[in-house]
Order: C-alpha cells, then sequence, then structure tokens
C-alpha cells in the first residue's frame, strides 16, 4: 500500500516520525509532504525525514487561513495526483484531507482538541477520525463524524512516540552552550498560538509569567517562539536568563532536562506530562477533555491567575516519573491500517 502523510505543523513530525518505521516494517511505501511553517520542515529534516515542501502559513486572518487553505489543498491535489496513493493520514491536515478527498483517496485524520472550528471539515471529509477516548461524544456528533468512522485509543498521541524514550546523555552540552549551567532551575516555556484558528482571543498571563520567572534568581528560561514576531516582542526584555536559540532543539531531550514546562498550548505540556516533568498550562482558552484528564492525574497545572504563577515550582526536580503507556503506538497503528 502506497501511504501519503502531511506534516502541517511541527508536533506532526515526532508522531509519525514514530509511526513511519511501522509502515515499513509491514512493507508499505511512505511519501511525505510537509508544510512550511513553525519549523516543520527544520525538525523532518533534522529527523531523517525527506519531505516534499508545498504550502506555507496563511496567516493570522481567518480569509488569510481560508485562502491558504484552499491554495495549499490544490498544490497538494495536483502532486498527489499521479502518484497512486492508496491512504492519506494526518493529524488534522485540513489541505491534505480536502485534497485527498476530491482525488476519492480513503483518508485517516486524528486529532485530540475538541474546540478546533476546522473540525467542521476534517471529520466530514475524512474515511475515519482517531481520537483519544476522553473525546467527548457530543463534540464528534457537531462536527460531523458519524459513529461508524470514528475509532477510539487509550492514552495520548504523545505517549506514541515518548513511552520508551531515553534522554541522550549529550544533550547537557547543548544547555551548556546556551548558558544554562547544571545547577540552574531549567523551565521551557511556549508562548500562544495567537494566529491559530482555536486562538481567537488574548492571553496577557504568558507576558505576566515571563517577567516573573526572569526576576527569579537561579533562572533559565527557554523561550520557544512561534514566529519571528513573538521572537522579537520577547526580545525587546534584554533579561540574561530568557534564552530563544535559533536553531531547532530536540523537543523530547529539551523536556526531559527541564525543572518544569510552561506551555500556552497544548502539545508541549502533554509531552511534559508523558515524560513525567512538572507541567504547568496557561493557556486562555477551552480546555480539551484530555488536559482536564492529566489535571486529574496530576501530571499537569492549570495556571490562570498571578496568585498561582507565584505559587509554582522554582526548583530541581528529583527525575522523571514517565506514563510508560508502551502499547498506545501499536493500537494506533492498528486503527489507522485496519
Amino acid at each position: 500500500m502506497r501511504i501519503w502523510i502531511d506534516l502541517a505543523n511541527s508536533p506532526h513530525v515526532p508522531f509519525f516520525g514514530a509511526l513511519i518505521p511501522e509502515f515499513t516494517a509491514r512493507e508499505h511505501l511512505v511519501e511525505i509532504s510537509a508544510r512550511d511553517f513553525a519549523q516543520t520542515v527544520e525538525l523532518a529534516g533534522k529527523a531523517g525525514m525527506t519531505a516534499h515542501v508545498i504550502g506555507g502559513h496563511g496567516g493570522g486572518s481567518i480569509t488569510g487561513k481560508a485562502g491558504n487553505l484552499v491554495g495549499r489543498a490544490a498544490a497538494l491535489r495536483k502532486w498527489a495526483r499521479d502518484r497512486g496513493f492508496d491512504l492519506a493520514v494526518s493529524h488534522n491536515s485540513y489541505a491534505q484531507i480536502a485534497a485527498a478527498s476530491s482525488l476519492g483517496i480513503r483518508t485517516v485524520t486524528l486529532m485530540d482538541y475538541e474546540h478546533q472550528p476546522a473540525n467542521h471539515l476534517a471529520f466530514r471529509l475524512a474515511s475515519r477520525v482517531i481520537v483519544p477516548r476522553s473525546f467527548p461524544t457530543a463534540e464528534l456528533k457537531r462536527f460531523g463524524a458519524s459513529i461508524r468512522k470514528v475509532k477510539r485509543y487509550d492514552g495520548i498521541k504523545e505517549d506514541v512516540y515518548l513511552a520508551d524514550f531515553i534522554p541522550d546523555p549529550e544533550f547537557p552540552q547543548s544547555l551548556r552552550a546556551l548558558g544554562v549551567a547544571e545547577t540552574d532551575v531549567l523551565i521551557v516555556a511556549r508562548p500562544p498560538a495567537r494566529e491559530a484558528l482555536y486562538h481567537r482571543f488574548e492571553n496577557e498571563l504568558f507576558a505576566e509569567l515571563i517577567d516573573y520567572l526572569s526576576a527569579r534568581d537561579g533562572v533559565k528560561i527557554i523561550l520557544l517562539p512561534r514566529s519571528d514576531a513573538q521572537r522579537e516582542e520577547f526580545a525587546k526584555g534584554e533579561s540574561p536568563s530568557l534564552i530563544m536559540p535559533r536553531a531547532a532543539l530536540d523537543g523530547a531531550n529539551l523536556i526531559a532536562a527541564a525543572d518544569l514546562v510552561i506551555s500556552a498550548g497544548g502539545t508541549m505540556n502533554r509531552e511534559a506530562a508523558a515524560l513525567g516533568v512538572p507541567a504547568a498550562s496557561v493557556y486562555a482558552g477551552k480546555w480539551a477533555a484530555i488536559d482536564e484528564e492529566l489535571v486529574r492525574e496530576g501530571r499537569l497545572q492549570r495556571v490562570s491567575s498571578r496568585e498561582e504563577i507565584r505559587s509554582l515550582p522554582l526548583k530541581k526536580k528529583v527525575g522523571l516519573n514517565p506514563r510508560g503507556a508502551r502499547g498506545v503506538r501499536a493500537e494506533i497503528i492498528r486503527l489507522i491500517l485496519d
């Protein structure tokens, strides 16, 4: 079988990086397309994934996103038309789903956030929709996913590539090169995805959080901006404790090395939860059911006020406490290929 995978965002790289060897071990042929957005192409290259780069980012406006989706879907359709694909797989790549559907290619989409408006398009067009067990049934119906096409798995998508993760003993050298000493309390932070369709609001608490952390002695913050505009915005603070690497770092090793992970998004917090690293979310939008579940498990802390910022544990962690959910990868492979 010829399988087409589309990488539309940077978190898709480690996820499909773990699945592709499973496909090829079953003698399926895999081709990859990628969107030039949020270090996706750079990370794919570092992971040894040869991707056909098609399309980029449509900007922050809804009209720009709509135009970009239509344009990228057309470009993907043209590229995929004569390649003989039997199956298209993505983590809610709307452009790929639209292109594959128009070509009559069976499509599988995975998704773990029930408040994404574009689920209306993806869930209706896809041949199969794969979601975590906690994904609300009412939201699946609201987005047009008929029960017959929905499959569920236990765990979180981050378990797919982190359940058997072993930290690289050489990675601390990369941190030292950035100015992070072994004695520093290392905080890894990710700003809000302000241009994402699901993030149509401001989040001032994150900026206050960075200001607070930057003033703490013995703390180093590795901030991972989502755009050049965010990089320029946070660079104005000129804090010696704030580090914004230019090159993409290995995400799993960075999180494993952190003493605290704070994100205004979802994936990085879940990666920390999967590895057993203290994690806090300052996401100001509607929370995913999967994140609420991690809070109940004690693997994620919600931060929604200045008082809660000041209560964050700024200390060296004792060690990793991974979920170790090793069966999730095999389960998702089965749901994709069945």
